[in-house]
């Protein structure tokens, strides 16, 4: 449908990930291994498909051999919200259900009251399990909600420096074989250069941390006045630690490591070293 927008033929084939697959395990189980978009590239290496379609948020942080990560569409709602409740309308102790734990740390930091269970599943099920009497909300990203025309159910919606998102969260990338310069030019069409130095930034600042970081880490940026800001949150699993940083300049990759490599000296090392657990 893209492409057919800029009057190039196009059909589509439909491919089942791992991540699909697995409902058992937890999104931060996940963090870094692309089980949402191995079985995608791999179609496209294989030359079964000549360009791929993600999340940004389920890229890995570094390159894939032999694919071109070509840019991101227009970028929508970068937000989290809540469904079910609004954050004080939540009872002392209540349930939040999700499957993130870069959104749990950040919610605990906010509310130490409440109790989180796991989530997983599509927006439809999510939406069920917040009306349902288990649990008081449902953190989702608004984007989803966006695309899905459902946003009148979002009772609160997270500021980004209060509930920092996932690193690309809100973005779609467009992916294709290096060698492919038909399929290159062709997509090249479809980009947008701010998006793409904002989530290049955010990229960045995780390849810096570490590809297969399972922490819960975040990170935002976003410009003004032609200066690029990055919001940047990393975070022990249990929460006792939250480490924020906020940093500005002009070159994306430059930016996220820099900002990385501030966060690691002031404590950041000592997350990694101890596995995030400081209980």
């Amino acid at each position: 449908m893209l492409l057919s927008s800029h009057g190039i033929e196009t059909e589509f084939q439909l491919v089942t990930t791992e991540g699909d697959r697995d409902q058992s395990r937890q999104i931060q189980d996940m963090a870094g291994q692309g089980v949402f978009v191995k079985e995608v590239q791999k179609a496209v290496l294989d030359g079964r498909a000549d360009a791929a379609v993600h999340s940004a948020k389920d890229l890995r942080s570094l390159p894939t051999n032999g694919l071109n990560l070509v840019g991101f569409l227009d970028r929508g709602d970068p937000r989290d919200a809540l469904i079910g409740a609004q954050l004080d309308q939540i009872p002392e102790g209540g349930v939040v259900a999700t499957g993130s734990a870069r959104r749990r740390v950040q919610l605990y930091d906010l509310r130490p009251d409440l109790k989180f269970v796991g989530l997983r599943g599509n927006i439809k099920t999510r939406v069920a399990i917040a009306q349902s009497e288990d649990v008081d909300a449902v953190v989702v990203a608004m984007a989803a909600l966006d695309r899905l025309e459902l946003t009148d159910l979002a009772e609160q919606i997270f500021d980004p420096q209060e509930m920092v998102p996932q690193v690309g969260q809100g973005a779609i990338a467009l992916e294709c074989r290096a060698d492919d310069s038909e399929t290159i030019e062709s997509l090249s069409q479809l980009v947008d250069d701010l998006t793409g130095r904002c989530v290049t930034a955010e990229r960045s600042y995780l390849a810096e941390l570490g590809g297969g970081c399972e922490l819960p880490v975040g990170a935002y940026a976003y410009e003004e006045q032609g200066t690029l800001y990055l919001d940047t949150v990393l975070a022990s699993l249990d929460g006792s630690t939250v480490l924020r940083t906020k940093h500005q300049g002009d070159d994306p990759i430059l930016l996220g490591a820099q900002t990385a490599q501030e966060l690691l000296a002031s404590g950041g090392y000592n997350l990694l070293a101890s596995g995030g657990d400081n209980a």
